[in-house]
């Protein structure tokens, strides 16, 4: 760390005062703990095992949330945190590890790079089970580091190594945060280059599927100071994740002949059959370099760059059986990213001064099994009936092909007072542009050669294509304001004010629609034919946040919060329907963060309601020839509790639970649509008042019993960790909720256990979900589930997975 970072730590510890015959609090770096006696659980752990102060107490952890160093225990929000010790004993890697970890947390999946995240269940299930290009911005928002890797889709999927920790700041961030935190925001902080020692570290792992294939990883670190001020850190990783969903024989029959019901087509899916079909390959690195230019100012350059390849399908047929499917086509995702960083910290008198500055490139490569939507069409002229023109019919079996390519430039200044000023504060400006070209083909090989086809012009054998441009930006002025009414009595206000302005041009292309002149040919291969919609929306407003916290003594403190979150509108890409408005988020919060025990025992906690209004909800509906239109379904309210507790029960043994109860559900009815694919409420209600939004369980909580102890000279371990959650709604419209049926409640159970040698090389086995639960967490379809919810696919719980890890630092 810098100078000016360690003081900014030692300023944290003296100001903080201890009782009478109290013994001093450890030092705040989290990495002088050792690793076998820390624990970090879901909700924020803010003490982790402490050996050295022999006091049987839990040191402190430094988080970044309200962008300053802080205590985790002296941030009055609800945070939760996952530690790099807690990454290492939950073999944290990817992004479905460390959301499980999370308990207020929720998502839905189609596989790796394929995952929407929500906070207390505020998701409509719309956007969510489409990650629609072109449609909704996020309601959560994702940063690595300083910078925003929120996409319109899905988010990536950041490989979890030499990670400092993840913060999950649940509710509306709109103050510090902006757009795209309507709900929350999820934060990977990674560890920064240290110019004051080297270091060093490699972590070998070797794993399989009890039924499926073996995989592997390979990481590596180094951290080298270059002079007294200068140093890089370099990051390597290499991934293989064995599959364990296999491609079963199977074939399928269509109705040809409309008026001759005996004339059939069946065709099989031989081609396509694999055992263990979806495995994933991800690599890439990070490189950092630090310049102190003196004890005032630091520059960070930074880049980092993932490829991930996955085959196959990560959706379980239930009709199939457990982790089987039968699919009909080619499939495969590949995510390839990288991010440019510059990080400019300095002091400017005794204030702080920071610039944060970062460009994102994102390109997705996609094609998926399509099939059932030409199931769900047989019988239908145009859509399985296609003459080859020789006394034949084409094998109408539709695929899905899908290409983005995403791009983010953001520019952020901010400026905050001395700490321990009277009244202090933070402010900043904004700036980001973000751009998504995507592309979607739904194509039936060999239609484009065939009599009278149906083809899209120009597009080759495309039933349907879709072709996106869009460009958002968005500019900011922030600030929050924190005074002491009295000792130990806080009061906060901050506010955001923004404007946005969305441009929205995209080309639905229709079996059957007459051709169309080029014109803008640069931009795609094809080139797109002319547009059917060219529109912007274009808006400013403004979220704030009221907190008051009263710090009761130096291990407990309760606080109060009002704010709110934004999500813009915008234009759907469909002539005749209308634009969507934005939706609006107001949370009231009541939180306690407490330690007990001389520090031995810490108990947090919060209280919320979330009203949100204006609900954005993503359909494609029966009528507009599947394409997705965005609507704003009514009003909804998110009200739970989160909590854990952390409990050091002596100095070899510590025991961890935490969890969440939420209930989010309408509080308007959702109206029907009509022909046209609007909004009709004479056409019935789509959901009634009381529907249980989805994905979000009602309860979701896990518990961790660890010890630690040596034998002989080895530092050694075991643990044990159940997670569970309830039930979840699989979508929020009723027709298509009763096609897709719930998700059903499920547990599973993970143990590990390792030792440490005098040379400092770690040996660790482990097994993930030990009993084998066949748990759900989202239920999916190739399209909208009222026309093909017939089959419904799950996106599983990890399956058993058993592994031995090498790990060494030096």
């Amino acid at each position: 760390m810098t100078r000016s970072r360690r003081r900014k730590l030692q300023r944290l510890q003296t100001r903080q005062p201890t009782r009478a015959g109290a013994p001093a609090r450890p030092r705040l770096a989290l990495r002088s703990a050792p690793l076998l006696s820390v624990l970090l659980t879901a909700m924020p752990s803010a003490y982790a095992a402490d050996d050295t102060s022999g006091t049987g107490s839990l040191a402190e952890i430094v988080v970044t949330a309200q962008k300053r160093e802080e205590r985790l225990q002296d941030v009055p929000m609800s945070l939760q945190v996952v530690g790099p010790e807690a990454i290492e004993a939950y073999q944290v890697n990817s992004f479905d590890d460390y959301t499980k970890l999370l308990p207020s947390v929720s998502f839905q999946s189609y596989g790796p790079g394929q995952s929407q995240l929500f906070f207390r269940g505020i998701a409509s299930g719309g956007e969510g089970g489409y990650g629609v290009r072109g449609g909704s911005l996020p309601a959560s928002g994702m940063y690595i580091d300083e910078i925003p890797v929120t996409t319109i889709g899905n988010l990536v999927d950041f490989h979890a190594y030499d990670i400092a920790r993840v913060e999950a700041l649940s509710g509306p961030q709109g103050t510090l945060y902006g757009s795209s935190s309507l709900a929350g925001t999820m934060r990977i902080i990674t560890n920064q280059p240290d110019p004051t020692q080297f270091s060093a570290g490699y972590d070998i792992q070797g794993n399989k599927f009890t039924q499926g294939a073996a995989g592997g990883i390979l990481e590596g670190f180094v951290n080298i100071p270059i002079t007294d001020n200068i140093a890089v850190r370099l990051v390597g990783f290499y991934e293989h994740d064995g599959g364990f969903i296999d491609n079963v024989p199977s074939t399928r029959t269509y109705t040809l002949g409309q008026n001759d019901p005996a004339l059939y087509l069946t065709v099989n899916n031989a081609p396509y059959v694999k055992k263990d079909f979806n495995p994933v390959t991800t690599f890439g690195g990070r490189a950092a370099m630090k310049f102190d230019l003196n004890d005032r100012w630091t520059i960070t350059p930074s880049v980092i760059y993932q490829h991930q390849e996955a085959d196959g399908n990560f959706l379980w047929d239930p009709a199939e059986g457990y982790l089987k499917t039968n699919d009909y086509g080619p499939e495969f995702n590949i995510d390839a990213w990288y991010q440019a960083a510059l990080t400019v910290k300095g002091k400017i008198g005794n204030w702080d001064v920071v610039y944060a500055g970062g460009y994102f490139n994102r390109d997705v490569s996609n094609e998926a099994d399509y099939s059932y939507y030409s199931v769900a069409y047989d019988h239908t002229p145009g859509y399985t009936s296609l003459p080859n023109g020789h006394g034949g019919y084409l094998d109408p079996t539709q695929l899905y092909s899908g290409r983005d390519h995403m791009t983010k430039l953001t520019d952020e200044f901010r400026l905050s007072s001395p700490q321990d000023f009277f009244i202090r504060g933070l402010g900043g400006l904004f700036y980001q542009r973000q751009a998504d070209r995507s592309q979607a083909n739904f194509y039936i090989p060999g239609l484009a050669s065939i009599p009278d086809t149906p083809a899209v012009p120009d597009l080759g054998d495309d039933m349907y294509a879709e072709r996106d441009i869009n460009t958002d930006r968005d500019y900011a002025v922030f600030g929050e304001l924190s005074v002491d009414l009295v000792k130990n009595l806080t009061f906060t206000v901050g506010d955001r004010e923004f404007w946005y302005d969305n441009n929205g041009f995209g080309f639905n292309g229709y079996a059957g629609s007459a051709a169309k002149a080029t014109c803008v040919p640069a931009s795609f291969d094809p080139p797109i034919p002319c547009a059917d919609t060219d529109t912007k929306s274009v808006g400013n407003g403004n979220t704030h946040k009221f907190n008051l916290s009263w710090k009761i003594d130096p291990d407990r403190m309760v606080y109060g919060t009002v704010s709110t979150g934004f999500r813009p509108g915008g234009p759907n890409n469909r002539v005749g329907i209308a634009a969507y408005k934005p939706d609006t988020l107001t949370n009231y919060e009541i939180g306690w963060k407490t330690a007990w025990f001389d520090r031995s025992l810490l108990f947090n906690g919060a209280v919320f309601v979330e009203d949100w209004h204006g609900v954005q909800f993503g359909l494609p509906v029966v009528g507009t020839a599947g394409v997705i239109s965005i609507y704003n379904a009514g009003s909804a309210l998110s009200k739970g509790v989160e909590s854990d507790l952390t409990w050091r029960i002596d100095r070899h043994l510590t025991f961890s639970t935490s969890g969440s109860y939420i209930h989010a559900y309408l509080t308007t009815n959702f109206c029907g649509f009509n022909a046209s694919g609007n909004q009709d409420c004479s056409a019935g209600i789509a959901a009634p008042s009381g529907t249980d939004l989805p994905i979000q369980p009602h309860i979701k909580f896990n518990s961790t019993l660890r010890d630690d102890f040596n034998v002989g000279p080895y530092e050694s371990f075991v643990q044990a960790a159940v997670f569970h959650q309830s039930s979840t709604r699989s979508w929020l419209t009723d027709v298509d909720a009763e096609a897709l049926g719930n998700n059903p409640a499920f547990t599973t159970a993970d143990f590990s256990a390792g030792f440490k040698t005098l040379n400092k090389i770690s040996y660790e086995a482990f097994i993930q979900n030990a009993f084998g639960a066949e748990g759900e967490l989202s239920r999916n379809t190739v399209c909208v589930p009222s026309i093909c919810g017939f089959r419904p696919r799950i996106y599983g719980a990890k399956p058993r997975l058993i592994g031995i890890k090498i790990s060494q630092r030096f």
